[in-house]
C-alpha cells in the first residue's frame, strides 16, 4: 500500500511542476500567474511568456497576489 501512495504522490507533484504559468518577460518581474489575462500582468511593459511552474519557482518567482 505504501509504494502505491508514494507513486501517486510523486505523480501529483510531477503534474504540478509541469503546470503552465505566465510571467512578464522583463527579467525583474517577481510573480507568476495562472491566467494569461490576470490583473497582475496588466502592468507588464514587456511580452508575457508561457513557462512551467517548476521553472518559475526555480527563478524565485512567487504566485501573484491577485490569484491567491
Amino acid at each position: 500500500m505504501k509504494p502505491l501512495l508514494l507513486s501517486l504522490f510523486l505523480f501529483f507533484i510531477n503534474l504540478q511542476a509541469d503546470k503552465t504559468v505566465y510571467i512578464c518577460d522583463s527579467g525583474k518581474a517577481p510573480r507568476y500567474h495562472y491566467k494569461p489575462n490576470c490583473r497582475g500582468l496588466s502592468n507588464c511593459n514587456y511580452k508575457t511568456v508561457k513557462t512551467t511552474l517548476a521553472k518559475a519557482k526555480k527563478e524565485g518567482k512567487t504566485l501573484c497576489k491577485w490569484e491567491d
